[in-house]
């Protein structure tokens, strides 16, 4: 159950914000890259894992709001980074990327801990649940950064776009969609 919830959490359509932030996160690479968008979609996972126990253990209080309102800016803050800077093979950047991206899933991983806190209280185990929840919500992730990387395939190799182009344009649509989100939320 706890699996499935976690993997409904990443695919829900209505929980958008969550796709938009992983295919941000993803448009920067090609197919050949995936093992960096791997590492990145990790990182933001264990972010996200850390949050969600310690808020649903009680160990970490948080404004609700304030949550609601730092989701959207991560993915602005992302599209951003994806425009503004290069990124070489072992360089800062990428380092930084993986560091920023595990914040990110810090912030987002609060942003869902009430609902969760909420599901644990019927249940006598933690730690089980949490983690086939946190399965569910890695294994999501892949299958959302499967079909970005598929389609920055297509796109990039058999539509002949450049990949900068695909950037900016994937970037430029998750900066304005979360600008929407983060209007709405304020």
């Amino acid at each position: 159950m706890y699996f499935e919830l976690g993997l409904e959490h990443i695919l829900d359509i209505n929980g958008y914000d969550h796709i938009l932030f992983v295919l941000a996160l993803c448009a920067t690479y090609q197919v050949k890259e995936w093992r960096k968008i791997v590492i990145l979609v990790t990182a933001f996972t264990i972010g996200h894992s850390l949050t969600l126990a310690l808020a649903a253990l009680d160990k970490i209080s948080f404004n609700p709001a304030t949550i609601e309102v730092l989701i959207p800016v991560t993915i602005i803050i992302t599209g951003l980074v994806n425009i503004l800077m290069k990124e070489k093979a072992g360089s800062k950047i990428l380092k930084l990327k993986y560091l920023i991206t595990f914040v990110f899933g810090l912030i987002h991983g609060l942003g869902f801990s009430n609902y969760f806190r909420a599901l644990l209280s019927k249940a006598s185990e933690v730690v089980k649940p949490l983690f086939f929840f946190n399965i569910g919500v890695e294994v999501g992730q892949l299958i959302i950064v499967t079909v970005a990387i598929a389609l920055s395939y297509i796109t990039i190799n058999k539509l002949k776009v450049n990949q900068k182009y695909w950037n900016y344009t994937l970037s430029g649509i998750a900066i304005l969609v979360a600008l929407k989100l983060l209007l709405e939320r304020i």
